[in-house]
């Protein structure tokens, strides 16, 4: 019996009594798999072969086919090495890569974890994502793993410590990771430390090298400007806000009294019953206190209160009211220290007060638009002005001044005005001058602008009904008497932080605030009338 090879000629296969695995090399040197059990032919892998080109091949070939299995040669060389060479070529082989050794990272770092406070002010997820921003910003410059983490820690408890509010945390969190970023030492451009690989960004790719430079934005023609409002366009605009009688009504604004020239009544204001004119109430804590006739305290007295608003948070169990200040409940012990008691007044003595007059005015003239805003102090009378500001639409102060009150002050309320016993010392400028100055600047139909106007209004004595009131025009979700602060709406729609200056407030800063808030009202507004 013999074994046919997939060429024309055969290849002698002797018989076996045991089995044999063949590897045989045909005439194009493609391997041939044989077997043979007990003698007979098992199996035979045939490959596909052209005709013979050489003779030689066809003698070496039989040869090695006529050889005993255990003894199979070709050429010079045993099979198994010529095999095993034969199958090395055909093979491709892998290369395994370097490992690379990769730079500390956030992850490998054992990480600080903000402890959970149930009911806080800004929950404690945003916090964490927030300080490990904080740590691989402060990684890039700090000289090591703890001072980064250091710093970062107090950047955000510094962050957390400045935010009433979840909305002021994010906006002073993402202005510290600005500082922050802003700190890191310049490299070249589009190279990045920890991989060594060059990133390039869209714009480089889409622009060239000058378009990391260039600022791209879209031109709307139809959606109005800032800069086109101005003037009597802006002041026609301005109709639309203004606040109806009965909005002024609503919010204590001050009327003429029908009956007292001079004299001025609010619509809001609460009736009391008569009462001894030597007991007053404090504005701050709630406590009754006894005056002397010239509005000083009888006894010496600590002022305990709470300079915070109140709110409403969700705790187990339920809701409850806080401060913001110290987020204590509602009737605790006040988180502040005063040396008296003090009192509002400006709603009890409603007398001095001037009211603004027509005046005529140029064709091609506009009546005026100013923003305004006023500080007060405590004196033995009650609040009282001590500042007064006026911005114009080019957000430019074209008045601002301290003004000396008429009664001694006993508190300068500097955490809220801002103004301390220095500003004071050298000022000579009385209620009546600053009423000279504004009525001579304004008119019955100038816009005026403010936050909770009525309260500057009151503290200048001036009555004035063609105004915007931004306090209106974002109004609190739960309705009046509940307001929001000019504060939360600056960083709630134009993303900007005010009021954040420990040395207390600035006139100046909350009048352009509320002429920035009026504009963009607008520009807002005309946006969905298109």
């Amino acid at each position: 019996m013999s074994f046919h090879s997939p060429c024309s000629h055969p290849v002698p296969f002797p018989l076996c009594s045991e089995m044999h695995i063949l590897l045989m090399l045909n005439d194009h040197s493609c391997l041939v798999l044989c077997s043979s059990v007990m003698g007979a032919l098992s199996s035979c892998t045939h490959v596909p072969c052209s005709p013979p080109t050489s003779t030689g091949a066809k003698r070496t070939l039989a040869a090695s086919g006529s050889q005993p299995p255990n003894g199979l040669q070709l050429g010079s060389q045993p099979l198994k090495t010529r095999t095993l060479s034969g199958m090395a070529s055909k093979t491709t082989s892998t290369v395994t890569p370097k490992r690379v050794a990769h730079s500390p990272s956030l992850q490998s770092l054992k990480k600080p974890i903000i402890p959970k406070d149930f009911g806080g002010k800004v929950p404690t997820v945003i916090r964490q994502r927030y300080l490990n921003l904080f740590i691989e910003e402060c990684l890039k410059f700090c000289s090591s793993n703890q001072e980064a983490i250091e710093k970062a820690l107090n950047e955000e408890k510094v962050a957390y410590d400045r935010s009433p509010s979840k909305n002021i945390y994010l906006n002073v969190a993402v202005n510290t990771l600005k500082k922050l970023r802003g700190l890191v030492p310049s490299t070249v451009p589009g190279l990045s430390k920890t991989s060594g690989r060059r990133v390039v960004s869209h714009e480089v790719v889409l622009g060239g090298k000058l378009a990391a430079k260039t600022s791209f934005s879209l031109s709307r023609p139809s959606s109005p400007r800032v800069e086109d409002l101005k003037g009597a366009a802006l002041y026609d605009r301005l109709k639309e806000y203004l606040l109806t009688e009965d909005q002024l009504k609503e919010n204590g604004y001050p009327f003429p009294h029908p009956q007292r020239p001079g004299g001025a009544v609010i619509f809001t204001a609460e009736e009391k019953l008569p009462k001894d004119s030597s007991c007053r109430v404090c504005c701050r804590c709630g406590t009754e206190y006894l005056v002397s006739p010239s509005g000083r305290c009888v006894r010496d007295e600590e002022c305990y209160y709470h300079w915070g608003r109140l709110r409403r948070i969700r705790v187990a169990g339920g809701w409850e009211t806080q401060y913001m200040c110290c987020s204590a409940a509602i009737g605790s012990t006040g988180c502040q220290v005063a040396k008296q008691h003090v009192q509002d007044g400006r709603k009890e003595n409603l007398e001095g007060f001037m009211k603004t007059f027509d005046k005529e005015l140029p064709e091609d003239a506009h009546p005026g638009i100013y923003a305004l805003d006023c500080e007060m102090s405590y004196t033995t009378y009650g609040l009282e002005l001590t500042r007064v500001t006026v911005v114009d639409t080019d957000m430019q102060v074209v008045y601002d001044t301290f003004v000396k009150p008429d009664n001694e002050i006993v508190d300068y309320n500097t955490r809220f005005s801002g103004v301390t016993e220095a500003d004071l010392a050298d000022t000579s400028i009385s209620l009546r001058d600053v009423q000279a100055v504004l009525l001579s600047m304004f008119n019955a139909d100038t816009i005026l602008i403010g936050h909770s106007l009525e309260s500057d209004l009151l503290a200048l004595k001036v009555i004035h009904s063609t105004v915007v009131d931004t306090s209106v025009l974002f109004p609190h979700r739960l309705g009046l008497p509940y307001k929001r602060s000019l504060r939360n709406l600056m960083a709630d729609y134009l993303r900007q932080i005010i009021q954040d200056n420990v040395d207390g407030h600035s006139s100046s800063e909350d009048a352009s605030a509320c002429m920035h808030l009026v504009i963009w009202k607008i520009r807002e507004d005309a946006k969905t009338k298109r």
